[in-house]
């Protein structure tokens, strides 16, 4: 990809396309992890003499165009602490003519942030108008959103076609991490899957078993293999129609696949409710699995010694509950506890779940884009990548 080192902006107004998607709740961001991300590459652009940094992302999913729940504003004391200096909020429409003359005037030096792009009709078609747009308000254009970059939208791909343009430090840093995962990884190499379905992690499974030594599973997709092999499940989150595709990965791949002999069982869905620890392959009926038992985090922990490239992407029980986190914690800390070992942790829930540890600064890479992040695990090109080639 073409870098920054590429890319002259000495004296010129760069429009940055940033991925400041971030939980809100109350009006206050509450996991910083995307914003600090992209610290690196609006200092190096102020570091190379840009003139003005004017950042772009979405946030939420808006239907009918600005809502005042989706706005960006609350990102701006976040960014502004961040980055040490005054962040310009520009309230209106992102690709509005007002807009437009805010950042034409702005003071050199200055760093603003747009409404959400989202709010401006055609930006997830991939509008050329839209785009067009989208390109006045800088003189070059660099993507440092990896959250976003499988997404062919006009502030992604789009606007790449109009203006000079680069990949960001981060989505170069995302990039190559991933990269390493697929292109002659370091042996022993473990991958940990959970999350909920098996339907959503179905083409990375795919994907990276041919390649791995051991892949554990876990979380709410376990279920789904344990019900192939005969296993009795009783309420617990599955997938019918994945039966026959479990049947044949374990089939195929049954000396690499791991899954849980032991589970947390809960007599409901909630945190206060009562548990039972029982084997997964024999939930009482009316019961549902809700984290690894002890035996199963014992016996995934002894997977991973040794192991010198690890990915893990997805907790293995509802980590959101602190009942049945234990799993998930235990996940993280073998993970942080590898030595020499090259360790990525893939986006989305996983990085919740490995911060809400304590375990963060104990891993190689943590991706700031859970979906683009499995896209390109996936083997696919994703859209942003290929317009910074």
């Amino acid at each position: 990809m073409q870098n920054l080192n590429t890319l002259d902006v000495q004296g010129k107004r760069v429009l940055v396309r940033v991925d400041y998607n971030v939980p809100v709740k109350g009006g206050v961001v509450q996991d910083t992890t995307r914003v600090t991300a992209s610290l690196p590459t609006i200092r190096a652009l102020q570091a190379a003499g840009a003139r003005n940094i004017v950042l772009m992302s979405h946030f939420g999913r808006p239907k009918n165009g600005p809502e005042d729940k989706y706005s960006l504003a609350p990102v701006t004391p976040v960014l502004q602490e961040a980055l040490g200096q005054p962040v310009t909020f520009l309230p209106g429409l992102p690709d509005s003519d007002e807009t437009l003359s805010a950042v034409q005037a702005l003071p050199e030096g200055a760093v603003a942030l747009l409404e959400n792009v989202r709010f401006a009709a055609g930006e997830e078609k991939n509008d050329a108008g839209l785009s067009s747009r989208f390109a006045r308000l800088g003189d070059a254009f660099v993507l440092d959103a990896f959250g976003s970059a499988h997404r062919a939208h006009s502030s992604v791909s789009g606007v790449a076609a109009e203006l000079p343009h680069a990949a960001g430090t981060l989505l170069q840093t995302e990039v190559d991490a991933l990269s390493r995962l697929l292109e002659n990884p370091e042996r022993p190499y473990v991958v940990i899957i959970g999350g909920a379905k098996v339907s959503d992690k179905l083409k990375v499974i795919e994907n990276l078993l041919p390649k791995v030594d051991r892949m554990l599973i876990g979380g709410g997709m376990a279920y789904t293999f344990i019900k192939a092999q005969g296993g009795k499940i009783g309420n617990s989150i599955h997938e019918d129609d994945q039966l026959g595709l479990a049947e044949r990965l374990l089939a195929e791949y049954g000396d690499k696949l791991m899954l849980p002999t032991d589970v947390v069982a809960a007599d409901r869905f909630a945190e206060d409710a009562q548990t039972q620890v029982v084997a997964a392959n024999a939930i009482p009926e009316g019961w549902e699995g809700l984290d690894a038992g002890p035996e199963t985090r014992r016996a995934y922990a002894d997977a991973l010694r040794g192991a010198k490239t690890v990915f893990w992407n997805g907790p293995l029980g509802v980590f959101e509950f602190a009942a049945f986190a234990g799993g998930t914690n235990a996940i993280a800390e073998a993970v942080a506890n590898l030595q020499g070992a090259y360790t990525v942790i893939g986006g989305g829930d996983s990085v919740s779940a490995i911060n809400q540890s304590g375990q963060g600064d104990r891993v190689s890479h943590i991706s700031t884009g859970g979906g683009a992040s499995l896209e390109l695990l996936e083997g696919k090109k994703l859209p942003g990548v290929e317009a910074m080639r």
